[in-house]
C-alpha cells in the first residue's frame, strides 16, 4: 500500500488575515465571479471586509445566505445558483457545516474553493471531503473529494470574537486526532485518501494532541477575552492544521463511528460535533483497555477545558436501552470508522463501552 499525505494548496492564519483574501485569491490565481456562501451572522460579520478585499482585488461576488444544514437538498440549491451566477470560485465563510456544503458545491461543479472559517470548532476547513446530513440532523454518509481546498484562510480576530464554547468543541474534535490516528497506522489501515499514514501524518496528529494540553485553557482565557494571544494562535491552528492533516492523511477509528451514532439521538442534536467526538474519543479508549493513566489524562485535559465526559453532559441523562441499540448499532454500520480498530467490533461491544465510559466520567466528577 502506498503512503498518501494530503493537504490544502494554501493554509493562511493570522489576526485580521481576511483584509488579505482578495491577494490571497489572486496569488493562486483564483478568479471571479465567486460566491460566497455563509450564514446571517457571518455576512453582518464581514460583509464590510469582503467588500474592501475583494473589491481592491477586482473580485466579483455574490453571497448566498447557508440554510442551516449540510445536506442533499442544500448542497443541490447552492449549486443551482452558483451555475445561474456563472460562479468561477466558490467560498464557504463560517462553521464546519457551512464549509462542507462549500466543499460539495465546488466539487460537483468542479470549481476551486476557499475556506474561510470564522470559528475554530472543528478540522473541516482542510479537508477533502464533507459530512452529509439528513434534513433532520442525522448523520448520512461521507463524501471524498478529488482535492483538497486550494485556500484556507483563518482570521483569528475573527476567531477570538466567537463564542468559546465553540473553541472548546473544536478541541474536543482534535482531541481525537492522535488516538485514531495511531490506532490506523498501528493496525496499517488505509487512511481517508486510500493511502497508508506518512511519518509526518502521524506527527502532526501527536503535535495537536500535545498542543491542546498545553495551550487549551489559555486559548479559552484569550477567547473569553477577545483577544489574540500567541496561546490562541497555537491552538486555532492545532484545531484547525493539524487536526485536519493528522485525521484525513492517518485515519479515523471509533471515536468518530460513536459520534455518527450519536447523531441518531434527538437530545444529542443541540450540542456540537466536537463535543460528541470528545465523548467518542473517551468511549473509543475505554473500547480498546488503554491504560489508566492515559484515559485519566483525557478526563482531567476534558473536564478542565469544559467538554462531556459523561453521557448527561451531552443530553442523555436517562438512555434508554432502545436507544443505545440505535446508537450503537449506527456506529457500528459497514462502511464505519470503526472496522479500523485491530479487533472485530459489533454493536453490544460498543454499548457496553459507551455505558463502561459514562461510569468512569461519572466516578471521574465524583472524585473531583
Amino acid at each position: 500500500m502506498l503512503s498518501v499525505f494530503s493537504s490544502p494548496s494554501r493554509y493562511t492564519q493570522g489576526k485580521n488575515a481576511t483584509a488579505a483574501l482578495g491577494e490571497e485569491m489572486k496569488t493562486l490565481g483564483l478568479e471571479g465571479p465567486a460566491l460566497i456562501l455563509a450564514s446571517k451572522s457571518v455576512v453582518a460579520l464581514l460583509s464590510d471586509a469582503w467588500a474592501r478585499a475583494l473589491g481592491d482585488a477586482g473580485i466579483p461576488y455574490t453571497v448566498v445566505g447557508f440554510g442551516g444544514e449540510c445536506s442533499t437538498r442544500e448542497i443541490e440549491r447552492v449549486k443551482t445558483l452558483a451555475r445561474d451566477q456563472k460562479a468561477r470560485t466558490v467560498l464557504g465563510a463560517g462553521g464546519g457545516k457551512v464549509l462542507d456544503a462549500a466543499r460539495a458545491v465546488a466539487c460537483d461543479l468542479n470549481l476551486p474553493v476557499v475556506n474561510c472559517p470564522t470559528v475554530a470548532s472543528s478540522d473541516a476547513p482542510c479537508s477533502a471531503l464533507s459530512v452529509i446530513y439528513t434534513d433532520e440532523g442525522e448523520f448520512q454518509e461521507y463524501r471524498i473529494y478529488r482535492r483538497n481546498p486550494d485556500l484556507v484562510l483563518v482570521d483569528t480576530q475573527v476567531i477570538a470574537r466567537s463564542p468559546a464554547r465553540l473553541l472548546v468543541a473544536g478541541m474536543g474534535d482534535a482531541l481525537a486526532t492522535w488516538f485514531e490516528a495511531r490506532t490506523c497506522v498501528e493496525g496499517n489501515v488505509k487512511n481517508m485518501r486510500g493511502g497508508a499514514s506518512t511519518q509526518s501524518a502521524l506527527t502532526l496528529a501527536e503535535l495537536c494532541y500535545r498542543t491542546l494540553l498545553n495551550d487549551g485553557a489559555d486559548a479559552r482565557r484569550a477567547l473569553q477575552m477577545q483577544v489574540v494571544t500567541p496561546a490562541l494562535e497555537r491552538l486555532v491552528e492545532a484545531n484547525t492544521l493539524l487536526s485536519g492533516l493528522g485525521f484525513e492523511s492517518s485515519g479515523l477509528a471509533a471515536a468518530h463511528a460513536v459520534h455518527n451514532g450519536l447523531t441518531m439521538a434527538p437530545p444529542c442534536r443541540s450540542f456540537f460535533h466536537g463535543e460528541k467526538v470528545a465523548y467518542g474519543t473517551l468511549v473509543q479508549l475505554v473500547l480498546e483497555g488503554k491504560p489508566r493513566p492515559q484515559i485519566q489524562e483525557v478526563l482531567e485535559f476534558s473536564t478542565d477545558i469544559g467538554l462531556p465526559v459523561t453521557l448527561a453532559e451531552i443530553g442523555l441523562t436517562d438512555l434508554a436501552p432502545e436507544l443505545l441499540d440505535r446508537i450503537a448499532s449506527r456506529a457500528t454500520a459497514a462502511g464505519e470508522t470503526i472496522h479500523n480498530e485491530p479487533f472485530e467490533v459489533g454493536p453490544e461491544m460498543v454499548a457496553d463501552a459507551i455505558r463502561a465510559a459514562d461510569a468512569t466520567g461519572r466516578a471521574w466528577r465524583r472524585a473531583r
